[in-house]
């Protein structure tokens, strides 16, 4: 048994083996201490995310059944617990997923250790280096910086918020941070000395090619990272997959890209309460299917395309839209950019474009965007449709949900 550590004046309880802990608290270092406690016993939790709406939050509680539900000024013990498998789900955690209802990963601890063991490996990092988190622990890459520290003792310093002069003037020399693209962009843009930090992990979308070169100019050291929920965080770092783990691409051709499939220790064992969605995300013969689609390069390092629901069908060609939306980033009028298909008559589907600009009273027009797309692009990949827009819906995590995109 573990007891519950008391939390901004939560109630002590005991929470057992068998028995699962939800927690819908914010950042905060007792996270450190809920999370020290629960690795010395066989109770399980699940990090609820505070940002959410009390509907959602309900809907996740109602999802996992808890035994427990710890608020920052409450605790309410559920009469419709469902039992856990501590074996097989010591920390279940929602996915941040761009489309449709969230699922519950159920990983196990043998399964977050090698995630742990196999970032330290692959940084060559030491087990005492310290971090910083900067991520909302509800989401995998924010929960693991602070398990770093509940499984090796490493030091980890949290901030409520992430600011980039905050994160500047209180991280430790060397230390590492996870963070998202977004983050990246804000660190670069406050123009500050990134050489005193550590490694620069970078998950949860794709990094633009310049804003890593920027981030490398002012000294950074970043990694670009590749993984989900579903395989306990990122398990591929600047394209190389841990030690102990695979990656295959399964295409039709050997020169053509395909499916991302993942299989090894870091896997998570399935849904919880979703055996349906379980017996989809797995292939017959075991391995993960990511749902995104990638290959393999000369030196064996995985290139990810993108999302296989993302993919542009246009004619008989198909469109990545992060091709694209590479290409438009660097017109000067452009502050954000997602592209997407959208229903053509005659071709299926057109390339279309949702812009932020730089200056709201004089956006960029179609004519310019796809002037600007002449001599990286081919016609046909060029937008057909543009859609200036003040916001782009994304998730905490920086993904673009783009079944939002009116």
């Amino acid at each position: 048994m573990v007891r519950l550590p008391d939390v901004e004046g939560t109630a002590h309880r005991w929470a057992s083996p068998g028995e699962l802990v939800a927690y819908a608290l914010p950042p905060g270092f007792h996270w450190l201490e809920i999370l020290a406690a629960h690795a010395h016993s066989g109770a399980s939790f699940m990090p609820i995310d505070v940002r959410l709406t009390d509907r959602e939050q309900e809907r996740l509680i109602a999802l996992a059944r808890p035994a427990v539900v710890v608020r920052p000024d409450e605790e309410t013990i559920l009469a419709d617990a469902a039992p856990v498998d501590p074996e097989r789900a010591w920390a279940i955690v929602p996915t941040s997923g761009t489309g449709g209802e969230p699922r519950l990963a159920q990983l196990s601890r043998v399964a977050i250790g090698a995630a742990v063991a196999g970032s330290l490996d692959a940084l060559d990092a030491s087990a005492y280096d310290p971090w910083v988190a900067c991520l909302t622990p509800a989401h995998i890459g924010g929960l693991l910086v602070l398990l770093r520290g509940a499984f090796t003792g490493s030091r980890v310093t949290i901030l409520d918020r992430f600011e980039p002069g905050t994160l500047l003037a209180e991280a430790p020399e060397g230390a590492h941070v996870s963070l998202v693209p977004t983050m990246l962009e804000r660190l670069v843009r406050g123009g500050g000395d990134l050489t005193r930090l550590g490694t620069l992990l970078v998950g949860g979308a794709a990094i633009d090619p310049e804003l890593r070169s920027a981030a490398e100019t002012l000294g950074g050291r970043v990694v670009s990272t590749y993984g989900s929920t579903e395989t306990s965080g990122g398990i591929v770092y600047d394209g190389r997959v841990f030690e102990g783990s695979e990656v295959r691409i399964v295409a039709d051709r050997p020169d053509e890209p395909g499916a991302i499939e993942l299989r090894g220790p870091t896997v998570m064992d399935g849904y919880r309460a979703d055996p349906a969605a379980t017996a989809r995300a797995f292939t017959a013969d075991g391995w993960l299917r990511t749902g995104d689609i990638g290959r393999l390069d000369a030196a064996g390092r995985l290139v990810v395309r993108g999302r296989a629901d993302d993919a542009i069908r246009s004619g008989a060609e198909t469109v990545w839209p992060d091709e694209v939306e590479a290409v438009l980033r660097t017109h000067p009028a452009v502050a954000d950019v997602v592209v997407a298909g959208r229903p053509d008559p005659e071709w299926g589907e057109h390339v279309a474009a949702w812009v932020v600009p730089v200056n709201p009273q004089d956006p960029p027009t179609l004519e310019q965007l796809r002037e600007h797309c002449r001599d990286d692009l081919a016609r046909f990949k060029a937008p057909r449709d543009l859609r200036i827009v003040t916001t782009l819906p994304r998730t905490q995590s920086g993904k673009v949900r783009r079944t939002e995109l009116a």
